[in-house]
């Protein structure tokens, strides 16, 4: 029988930081957003003190100043490498390894008894940990939806140790979905949750044995889903998280209000390659761009604009150059004087696989070596980037300092990614 596990890593940003800052180790530490704006992932000492996730980290400075917490900006490029590492480790146990989100994975397992296979997830919790550093809970069921319920369990039940293994007819599994409240269960809203109540659904264990074509009837085929997964009927494929995206946005805050014109160029020009590279990882094509700037809405003090525009591509492309050159006349199109702009961004439109792409009649074998040459242009960009660190090889290079840029006063350093930023050791 295929069993499905969920590998969660524990208070990842915070644990990610941990394996090259040891001494921060027990101590109350958060991760801040984008900007250094709010709280986004805190240590579990950090939540013992009453903090909750988004708080404002200007209101933590005091504390931070008194030394009893501690707060870092986020750095995600080495947040994605461990988790790669984690995945790396993830894949010597399981024959198939699935990304959830950068901090969970979901994990195939075939051919093991209940003892094995609670033995196999105990190696797998204890050696993602020696080989990575980061601490993860392990929960295994027959389903996704319980695999995600028996992770839970593992890292809010002491007595699981962090792995927990359910088969879906036991008493162990009904014992643990009667306690489990609805708002608890995957994919389960608060609206649903307040509709479901109203029928006398109060409890996973509810759901699971309820209709389910009552449930479709009443709310939708993915609840219904749902209230199968928790039967221990297998519905949601590994690859159902996979779909293409029918739009990708690029956007960020600026560190600092601008109305410098290059600046925000520039700005624009890293969001557009970021979002070519995600339109090639999928195979898909784009037909428009949308380029768009933001003022600060909560400046009432300052003048207001927000002005968005969308360009036809000339023909469906991933191709950062022609994808740069619209977002480019976009830019100068929309870009007014006097303002002072908070945030720019750019959204790859109207996509198409491929593989697929309807070609014109206008078409020419001269086209067609042009969109072979584009396509190895690209591909070896993205293979570059790949291997040496994103940003390698890019189009155009950003100015150091200039407004754009995030703050990230706290950053730690790169340890995995970057070859300047390695750990040192001085000798005594």
């Amino acid at each position: 029988m295929t069993m499905i596990g969920l590998v969660d890593c524990n208070s990842f940003y915070v644990s990610c930081e941990r394996v090259f800052q040891p001494r921060l180790r027990g101590l109350p530490v958060g991760v801040m957003s984008n900007n250094d704006g709010c709280v986004i992932a805190l240590s579990t000492e950090l939540k013992a003190l009453g903090i909750k996730m988004g708080t404002p980290a200007f209101e933590l400075q005091h504390l931070v100043r008194q030394g009893r917490i501690h707060l870092l900006s986020s750095n995600y490029e080495l947040y994605g490498d461990m988790s790669q590492r984690v995945q790396s480790v993830l894949e010597e146990f399981a024959p198939a390894v699935e990304p959830y989100s950068i901090d969970e994975m979901f994990v195939r397992f075939d051919g093991f008894t209940h003892e094995q296979l609670l033995e196999h997830a105990r190696q797998l919790h204890h050696k993602v940990r020696q080989f990575t550093g980061i601490p993860v809970c392990v929960g295994v069921a027959p389903t996704r939806t319980l695999a995600k319920l028996a992770n839970r369990a593992a890292k809010k039940i002491s007595a699981y140790q962090g792995v927990c293994v359910l088969q879906h007819d036991s008493r162990e599994t009904q014992v643990l979905l009667k306690k489990i409240e609805l708002g608890d269960v995957w994919g389960v809203g608060r609206r649903l949750v307040e509709r479901l109540t109203v029928m006398g659904i109060k409890s996973a264990w509810d759901l699971a044995q309820a209709n389910p074509k009552e449930i479709r009837r009443r709310f939708s085929v993915t609840l219904e889903r749902t209230a199968l997964e928790l039967r221990g009927v297998p519905c949601i494929e590994m690859n159902d998280f996979d779909e293409a995206r029918q739009r990708i946005m690029t956007s960020r805050s600026f560190g600092k209000l601008t109305d410098n014109l290059d600046e925000i160029r520039e700005a624009i020009r890293q969001h557009g390659q970021r979002g070519a590279e995600k339109l090639r990882r999928q195979n898909g094509l784009a037909k428009a761009v949308l380029v768009f700037l933001k003022t600060n809405p909560f400046r009432q003090d300052l003048h207001q604009y927000s002005p968005s525009l969308v360009l036809e591509l000339p023909r469906p492309t991933a191709d950062s150059r022609e994808i740069l050159h619209a977002a480019g006349h976009a830019l100068q199109r929309i870009y007014r004087k006097g303002y002072l702009y908070q945030k720019g961004g750019v959204m790859l439109l109207d996509l198409v696989d491929a593989s697929r792409q309807q070609l014109s009649l206008l078409d020419t074998p001269q086209s067609d070596a042009d969109r072979q040459r584009s396509a190895k242009l690209m591909n070896t960009m993205d293979e570059l980037n790949k291997r040496m660190g994103r940003g390698t090889v890019s189009l155009g290079r950003p100015t150091p300092g200039a407004a754009w840029h995030l703050r990230c006063a706290n950053l730690t350093q790169r340890c995995s990614t970057r070859w300047d930023e390695l750990p040192l050791v001085q000798a005594r």
